[in-house]
Parts: C-alpha cells; structure tokens; sequence
C-alpha cells in the first residue's frame, strides 16, 4: 500500500504506537495534522521528546524547547498518553536536578526512560529516581530486553539491534495509571514465551487494578513485530476473557510499515 496509508491500516488493528519519529526530527505542523485525521479518539501515540532536548547537556537550558515540542503535538491532545523522556545512558543520578527542575516545568503526563547503570543497583541513587517519579506521578518506563540479548546469531539485523538496544535488568514500574513496557523480543516469536509469561500476569494484574497498562513489542527488525504484538495479546486474552480483540487482517503485509512518515 502508499506510504500514505501506513498509519491508517496500523491504527485499525492496534491501540497505541511508540512514536520514535519524533526522538529524531522534529514533524511538521501538517503531519501533526495529518497525524490526528488518521488517529481514532481512543488511539494513543506516546510522543518522545526529541533528543536535542532529551540528550541535552543541561534539561535546565531546553525548558523553552520543551514547550515548544508540547505546542506543536497539542492538536493530539488526549491521543498523546503520555509523553516520553527517553535518557541516555550518560544521565546519571548527578543530574537528578534537571529532572526536578523539568517535572516542575512540564505541563502533560510523562513517562521516563533511564539507562545509566546507577539506576539500577537497587542503591540510593535507584530509590531516589524511583521516590521523585513516584511523587509526582511519572512513570518509569520498563525497558526488557533479555529475549533479544538471548539470541545468538550472526544475523545483521540481530547484530544492530543488539548494539543499539541497552542491556539493562527490567524494573517493573507503576507510578500512574499507565504503565509502560518496551519489550525489544527474540526473531523467534516462540523463542519469546518464556520472557513474555511474567508480563501476562503483571498486565493482568494491573489491569484488573484499574490502569491502563501500555505495552510495545519489537523485533531485531521489527518486521516480525505485529506478529508478536498478536502473540502476546492472545495470550493475555486467556487471561482476561474480556479483552477487546485486534482487528487483524487476514493477510497482513510482510513489509515493514513506517507509521508516522
């Protein structure tokens, strides 16, 4: 199909999209347009900041950057749930400041991402991250990638993913009403199973808790991914008989599909 209809096909099978296009450039007031033409009401796009603002030396000196991000993603508004702050791994618990300095900036729900080493030692500089996002409401997002860091080949896709994607123990987190998980999986979706049955019962529980979990399953090359996303969700649906189900095509494309060009 046109690239033109990439969004579309996508948002009348799944719910949410993790929105990686705008960590690299900044969309057009048009395609913000254009983006919410296509997105149903119910539909929702977690919009990451972009890294001139999230890989800033200082998150003090982009605060004007910040609101300038948030205006042009407003016409979204409720489709946007929440925001995400995607870390380096060079941020570490010296510069929990900035962070304090930014939640008491921001004006729409956050999500966090952290990757340096400190905040997951289970120390004093972990339970201070955890404690400042806890009293303000900010999820932390769970990044588990032990499925892909599983697999061993020489496959070039598998080779890149492995390079790129940060090598952390998972930190299940709900600090608000909408947990978020990135899980970067195994090309063999089976493969992923043993790595994905803990999740079952977390999303379980925290949906019958009353929150609205959000969950973004990949693959080294993501082709393979809304296969996966399929797994998964049947497999939650053992769990939880009234799960709404995807509306998915009978004969889904095998090509990847930007999303948001």
């Amino acid at each position: 199909m046109p690239a033109s209809h990439f969004l579309g096909q996508y948002c009348s099978v799944f719910n949410c999209v993790e929105g990686n296009t705008t960590l690299y450039a900044w969309p057009s007031e048009e395609k913000v347009r254009r983006w919410l033409e296509l997105m149903p009401e119910g539909f929702r796009f977690c919009a990451k900041f972009p890294r001139e603002i999230s890989q800033a030396q200082d998150l003090r000196a982009v605060l004007e950057r910040v609101d300038a991000f948030e205006r042009l993603m407003a016409p979204l508004g409720k489709r946007i749930a929440p925001f995400w702050l995607q870390l380096p791994a060079s941020f570490g618990p010296s510069r929990l400041p900035e962070l304090v300095a930014l939640f008491e900036h921001i004006r729409v729900p956050l999500a966090l991402e952290v990757r340096h080493r400190a905040f997951f030692a289970r120390g004093d500089e972990e339970r201070a991250l955890n404690r400042l996002l806890l009293e303000r409401g900010i999820e932390r997002i769970c990044l588990d990638s032990r499925a892909l860091f599983s697999c061993r080949s020489d496959d070039p896709a598998l080779l890149h993913a492995q390079s790129k994607k940060p090598r952390v123990p998972p930190r299940p987190a709900a600090f608000s009403d909408s947990p978020q998980v990135r899980f970067i999986g195994h090309p063999q979706l089976s493969a992923n199973d043993p790595f994905l049955s803990p999740w079952l019962d977390k999303l379980a529980g925290w949906i019958e808790e009353g929150r609205t979990p959000h969950i973004y399953l990949h693959t080294p090359d993501n082709h393979r991914a809304p296969e996966l996303a399929l797994r998964f969700h049947r497999q939650l649906s053992e769990r939880l008989p009234g799960l709404p189900e995807l509306n998915w095509p009978e004969q889904p494309g095998e090509a990847q599909m930007s999303l948001l060009e």
